[in-house]
This record gives C-alpha cells, structure tokens and sequence, in this order.
C-alpha cells in the first residue's frame, strides 16, 4: 500500500492537467502541486489549496493560516509535518491565483477529478478527517453539510456520528481573513477546539 502511494502521490507532484487539459482557463503559472500523502497517518488535513506563500515553499501551510492551524490543534511543527502523523491533502494541490480583490481564487476542480478519490483509496487508516472550508466540506461530508459554512460547523458534534468510515470535523479555513468569523462565532473556541485537540492527542499518543 505505501508503495503504490508513494507512486500515486509522484504523479499528483508531476500533474500538469491545469495547463495541458484545464476545465477552464488554465492555471496562470507553472504548477507546483504540494501535499503530504501517508500510508501511517490516522488524521488527514483536507485543506482549500495553496496560497502564494506555500507555492514558493512546496510545504503545506507555511504561513500565517498554517501557525493558527496548528495552535487550534494544539501541536507543533516537527509534529505538524510528521507525515507518520498527519496527512494533508488540499482540495487543489496548486496555488490557483488571486481575483481581482487580491483573495485567492478556489481550488482547481480538476485536481479532486483527477486524483482525491484514488489518494482516498490508498489511504484506509485515516479515521479523522479535518475538513477545512466549504470546498473540503462538500467532498468529504456531501449532503450531511448545512447550506452554509457557519451551520455546517456549528453541527461537528452530528458530523462526527456518522459511524461509517473517518469521521469528518467541519472547520472554518484558519486564514486571517476569518478573524471576524472567530469573533462573531465564540462557541467555535469554547466548544469545538477542545474536542479537536481531545481528538487529536488521542491519535498522536
């Protein structure tokens, strides 16, 4: 299994479908698709995509978003990027570029097309997967989301009793940009992070 994974996730890191097949207009630089893929980790990381600050570094979650990420975990660094630990797997595995607001674009549609179901395959030992945003939200929870982002996360503790496969904990992207969200939404640190790092440290121990 970690053979044919290490395989699989060789190719992802070579994919060109964006510029050579794009489902629209092509990716506007050259691809640089970043993900850490496990065949050990129980916790899978199911982010947006890249920003312009992990493009340059090829490591997920090197910048601001990635220092609350892991502080809502409760872990650091050297565990953080464990792949015997964690797995992270982005929606789109390239940084997609910025509208005209300076925000970033969504992820590519063609990367989750292309390669989450058969990374998902490869990776059976996951039983927590962390859905970061709507885009991760909709792959891994389908019809079991709330029609927005606010509900869908207010309902983690009915998205973690599903009893079939991981389970899926719904959290907002930790981008600075969600500040205002964090304040306005006070029960997501009292209540949800808690269970979070419960979840988490019982997975590392």
């Amino acid at each position: 299994m970690s053979a044919a994974l290490d395989r699989l996730a060789a190719e992802v890191r070579a994919c060109r479908i964006c510029v050579d097949a794009p489902l629209r207009k092509p990716l506007p630089h050259e691809p640089r698709p970043v993900l850490v893929a496990s065949a050990q980790a129980r916790i899978l990381i199911a982010g947006q995509a890249p920003g312009t600050k992990v493009h340059a570094s090829g490591r997920p979650f090197t910048d601001a978003s990635g220092d609350r990420l892991r502080e809502w975990l409760g872990v650091g660094a050297d565990t953080f990027y464990d792949p015997g630990k964690f797995a992270i797997v982005p929606m789109g595995f390239c940084f997609p570029g910025q509208d005209a607001r300076g925000g970033d674009l969504p992820p590519r549609r063609e990367c989750a097309q292309a390669w989450r179901a058969r990374l998902m395959a490869l990776m059976p030992q996951v039983d927590l997967i962390l859905a970061v945003g709507l885009h991760a939200q909709a792959w891994h929870m389908g019809t079991r989301r709330a029609a927005d982002l606010t509900q869908t996360v207010r309902d983690w503790a009915t998205a973690m009793k599903t009893g079939e496969g991981a389970s899926v904990l719904p959290l907002p992207h930790p981008s600075w940009r969600n500040t205002g969200w964090l304040r306005r939404n006070p029960w997501f640190e009292a209540e949800l992070l808690p269970v979070l790092r419960s979840e988490i440290r019982s997975r590392l121990a």
